[in-house]
């Protein structure tokens, strides 16, 4: 073959030489894969965390009779505001009227057999000191004495007893609310068995309470006296304002919630028990987790991962602890470093110690 026919094939080899990597280190650098990064960042140091709940009324009672009658007339209705020790409603007790008549007249006759018993142990005290008559029946009149005391101590006792029962006919507020239930009419039969009707039911809501369980990741977060804000879709322009008034000092352990108790001022009457509302806490976390893409984190058996790039450009699995998820995003409460490179999607081909090609957010186009 003539050199001139040469020079062509050698000029397509020198062509292909130039388009091939001219190093060893830039050959590897060719196979390193492209991955994208991100930057572990902290949350934000305040947070919204709002939470259903229901409204209760501050106290709230159920009224039965103590005594059994006929209800004889009730004073007030739903929805009527009353005073403390307002009279409610009165029960007709004969029975127990009577029992009481019985049981002062036997009150007076126990009396006057003490007076009796009294006097007669006293003249044979006298008589016994002059020897007129024995010790035996000195002492047995001391002792008929005695007993006529307790007896008049035990009608004194069942006096009381049926006086009181007889003051319950007068059904009275124990404290001031609003009647929220009646459930007698006149001329009910009212008793004090298990079956006993309900008379009314008190309310009082000049300051409602509402409880709410606070997640384990926001129990350092909440204490007595923080503000709340109480969203009623009934008011959708108005957020009314409570407080905290008393923190669980342990954890559900059911649920891993803490239970907090929030009083709202309810002068106004605008909110009622019972309503559905929403709490919405305004949270400052004294440590803020950091924040990675959900789509960063590897789930494995033995625990879970995310893939940093280190200084030197090679993929380490770090182990971490995740802590709440939302979503798109999901926080790490330990094991990784603020600022750290996440690999951003990383792939099943990954491996630890991998060299590969960072590209970060700021050489992102």
């Amino acid at each position: 073959m003539k050199p001139a026919r040469l020079l062509p094939a050698f000029a397509a080899l020198a062509a292909l030489a130039a388009t091939m990597p001219s190093s060893a280190a830039e050959a590897g650098a060719a196979r390193r894969p492209t991955v994208n990064i991100v930057i572990a960042h902290k949350a934000a140091a305040s947070t919204d965390l709002v939470l259903p709940a229901g409204l209760q009324a501050f106290q709230e009672a159920l009224i039965y009779a103590r005594t059994t009658g006929y209800l004889s007339k009730w004073l007030v209705d739903i929805g009527d505001e009353v005073k403390a020790g307002q009279v409610l409603a009165v029960i007709d007790s004969p029975e127990v009227d009577q029992q009481l008549l019985v049981a002062q007249a036997a009150l007076l006759q126990a009396q006057a057999n003490a007076t009796l018993a009294r006097a007669t142990a006293t003249r044979w005290e006298a008589l016994g000191a002059q020897n007129a008559v024995s010790h035996q029946e000195t002492d047995e009149k001391n002792a008929a004495a005695a007993a006529s005391e307790a007896n008049v101590q035990a009608a004194t006792a069942e006096v009381a007893r049926l006086t009181q029962l007889k003051g319950f006919e007068t059904v009275t507020a124990p404290f001031a609310g609003v009647i929220a239930a009646r459930g007698a009419d006149i001329g009910t039969l009212i008793t004090t068995d298990t079956n006993r009707p309900l008379l009314f039911r008190l309310t009082q809501q000049s300051v409602l309470r509402v409880y709410a369980g606070i997640p384990q990741a926001y129990m350092r977060a909440v204490s007595p006296g923080l503000a709340v804000d109480v969203l009623a879709s009934e008011f959708p322009d108005r957020a009314f304002k409570g407080r905290i008034a008393r923190v669980a000092g342990a954890l559900d352990a059911a649920s891993r919630t803490l239970q907090v108790e929030v009083q709202i001022p309810n002068e106004n009457g605008e909110l009622l028990p019972g309503m559905f509302v929403q709490l919405r806490f305004k949270l400052v976390s004294p440590q803020p987790p950091l924040l990675v893409p959900s789509n960063a984190t590897i789930i494995r058996p033995d625990g879970n991962y995310v893939a940093v790039v280190d200084a030197q450009d090679k993929v380490r699995l770090q182990k971490v602890a995740f802590g709440r998820d939302y979503g798109t995003q999901i926080e790490i409460t330990g094991g990784l470093a603020e600022n750290a490179q996440v690999v951003a999607n990383p792939s099943d081909a990954l491996v630890d110690g991998q060299a590969v090609e960072p590209l970060r957010p700021d050489t992102k186009k």
